[in-house]
């Protein structure tokens, strides 16, 4: 009760340090959980969420590397309002200050970042509810086919459109709407659609938009799927979109709590072993991973130099309004990069060899593998190929082709959904290939 006591008077001094910093979290509220509930939080992604196998075997992997001391989960914090966050039981008092500190750091982003302002605030609620559903699902079909369904909709998860707020403007073709060359002041339109003659031709000409949100195109227009199937896809859809910003932010979130819980501990008043500790601790949260790069170092250093070029005001301009690419393509310098010592690494042979240190390649390498979160960007180019209630997906290729063995296996999971045939069409080796899938096989075929 002593230690306790003493925790919630160091979040007090720690929560009034990052106010007078200009920190603006929500309400929070913290809680002391054991390490078993803490692995099933990291698993599962949230408090309250439906059950599935993948998330079991997330738990066992993250208690083995625990187990052996491989990685530690110190805690866990959630983008809501109150915001939650969890405190390993098994922390010392000084893990637990610097946890807080650094927590506080997040919610701040949480609320005041702009690619988190139309996620819900509400999300344990609305998991719990969810998970409930499901749940009765399994008891009214069988929890078998609920589970294989629930494996086909997690295997296309990520193929969402987290910018469904932004109106979409017509294509471009040469300073006009596509489909019109004759009128030069057609861009013009662009804040509120295309002009009307352009309007009135893809009308006509029945030309859709490619859909980037594969699971809303399924859910709205796959005909053999029931009621429950519906429900099950809207609510894995809701759930991506909600921890989407998440994964976009993933190196500009850890780095300003990074940059705050060090900030802060330096205004709390540390005993000389409590100094020790934190000065360990903290070189053990930004020490530099070995093949790939640390987001809470390289957030830190970006955010540190923002400051020095251009003072404190700046960060928290850059804290509102970038995500990992932007913050990333505007802000990372060559002083950073030959701080950290980043380089470009390519597998030649049997080795793996440094092949540019160049700045420049460096920062637009990294920007590269955070388009789409890493995901591959697939559209849905037609809903009725072929005029036989076909699906036809396009892989918008930029260099980087699909893995095959996982492209192979994940057709079957589109067809469960879509209930025909599905094509997908993608770049090998130069070559445009058409992968397809009916039922018993995957073919694939020249284009």
């Amino acid at each position: 009760m002593e230690e306790m006591a003493l925790l919630e008077r160091a979040i007090e001094e720690i929560m009034a340090v990052a106010r007078r910093c200009g920190l603006d979290p929500f309400e929070m509220r913290f809680e002391l959980v054991p390490a078993e509930v803490m692995y099933a939080f990291g698993a599962y992604g949230m408090p309250t969420r439906f059950s599935h196998w993948s998330f079991g075997k997330a738990y066992f992997k993250i208690k083995t590397e625990h187990d052996y001391n491989l990685s530690r989960i110190y805690e866990m914090v959630i983008n809501t309002d109150p915001c939650y966050a969890f405190l390993l039981e098994g922390n010392s008092l000084l893990q637990n200050k610097l946890v807080v500190a650094h927590v506080l750091g997040h919610s701040d982003f949480f609320k005041h970042n702009a690619y988190f302002q139309h996620t819900p605030r509400n999300m344990l609620e609305t998991m719990a509810a969810s998970a409930e559903r499901i749940r009765g699902y399994e008891l009214a079909y069988g929890r078998d086919v609920v589970e294989a369904f629930l494996d086909a909709v997690l295997a296309l998860q990520e193929h969402v459109n987290p910018y469904r707020f932004i109106k979409e403007r017509p294509q471009v073709d040469g300073g006009t709407c596509a489909g019109c060359r004759e009128n030069p002041y057609c861009d013009l339109w662009g804040e509120y659609g295309e002009c009307e003659a352009c309007s009135q031709n893809n009308r006509k000409a029945g030309r859709p938009d490619a859909e980037k949100d594969l699971l809303l195109f399924i859910l709205q227009h796959a005909g053999d799927l029931e009621d429950w199937q519906r429900d099950i896809l809207g609510i894995i859809r809701g759930e991506t979109l909600y921890f989407w910003p998440q994964m976009q932010t993933k190196i500009i979130n850890e780095g300003w709590a990074t940059y705050w819980h060090t900030r802060i501990m330096r205004a709390v008043d540390l005993a000389e072993d409590e100094a020790v500790e934190y000065a360990r601790t903290h070189a053990g949260i930004v020490q530099p991973y070995p093949l790939r790069v640390n987001p809470y170092l390289l957030g830190l250093k970006v955010f540190e130099n923002i400051e020095v070029r251009w003072g404190r005001e700046a960060i928290f301009e850059v804290r509102s309004t970038c995500d990992d690419i932007s913050f990333l393509r505007n802000y990372l310098t060559e002083d950073v990069v030959e701080e950290l010592d980043l380089y470009v690494y390519r597998r030649t042979g049997q080795d793996w060899r440094i092949v540019d240190k160049t700045w420049t390649t460096v920062r637009d390498v990294l920007v590269g593998n955070l388009v789409n979160c890493g995901f591959p960007y697939i559209v849905v180019e037609d809903g009725d190929y072929g005029h036989r209630g076909e699906l036809y997906l396009r892989h918008r290729y930029e260099g980087v082709e699909l893995d095959v063995y996982h492209l192979e296996r994940t057709l079957p999971y589109v067809f469960r959904l879509w209930g025909r045939p599905v094509h997908l069409e993608t770049v090998l080796e130069g070559r445009t290939l058409i992968f397809s899938y009916d039922g018993e096989r995957v073919l694939r075929r020249t284009l």
